[in-house]
């Protein structure tokens, strides 16, 4: 086994992540606000092994206030995957995470990409919803989509993240695309056959890797490293 990290998940929902991380050897911590997603991530937990339980720590807490919870420096590792969608003014939430890395820790950010809202209506064939999301970062894909209902959700854009990660010293290191040619897939389909979906998803994969693609892709995975 590599090395064993201590990894925060803000905004961790049911835990599926926490937990694959957790069986891969390492230390979780998970922060989430919603006391239903937090008890469905206690009820998964408590299925695991002694093992796995002793590796996870779950905290009902909001991720703009992890100094409230943690020292700075108590992590290798910093999750926070689809949760900025939801924060209005994410810089000093940014900032708060980054003050949790070691020196050399990652930050790993799963936002909206606000240079690509206009995609999935566009491919959708709904003209005035891809006309409506030139207009807008705060343009939900959700809204007026049946199989994906939801809040309306801000999105960002990749130079402005590339800045505040620079201004928080965790300067970016690597960016990819996510949900390139599948994001108009409905939540209710179930998976392909899985040979399918290992050529799936390595059309994503090398898609979310390669230019121009990435830059089209629903959703950018950002990766910042603690100076």
């Amino acid at each position: 086994m590599g090395q064993r990290l201590r990894i925060l998940d803000v905004g961790m929902g049911r835990g599926a992540q926490a937990l694959r991380l957790a069986r891969a050897g390492h230390t979780l911590t998970g922060l989430e606000s919603d006391p239903e997603m937090l008890g469905a991530a206690r009820e998964a937990l408590a299925s695991e092994p002694a093992g796995i339980r002793e590796r996870v720590r779950l905290i009902e807490g909001d991720g703009r206030e992890t100094g409230v919870h943690f020292l700075p420096g108590s992590f290798d590792v910093v999750l926070c995957h689809g949760v900025l969608m939801y924060v209005e003014e994410p810089d000093a939430m940014l900032a708060g995470l980054a003050r949790m890395l070691a020196p050399g820790g990652l930050l790993s950010l799963l936002v909206r990409n606000a240079d690509a809202l206009a995609m999935r209506p566009g491919l959708a064939g709904d003209w005035s919803g891809a006309l409506a999301a030139f207009a807008s970062d705060a343009c939900s894909p959700e809204e007026g989509t049946p199989s994906r209902p939801g809040p309306p959700v801000r999105a960002d854009r990749l130079e402005t993240l590339t800045a505040t990660l620079a201004g928080i010293a965790a300067p970016l290191q690597a960016w990819y695309g996510v949900r390139v040619f599948t994001d108009n897939v409905p939540m209710e389909e179930g998976l392909p056959a899985a040979e399918e979906l290992e050529r799936l998803l390595a059309a994503e994969d090398r898609a979310g890797r390669t230019e121009p693609y990435r830059r089209v892709a629903a959703l950018l995975h950002l990766c910042g490293v603690r100076g």
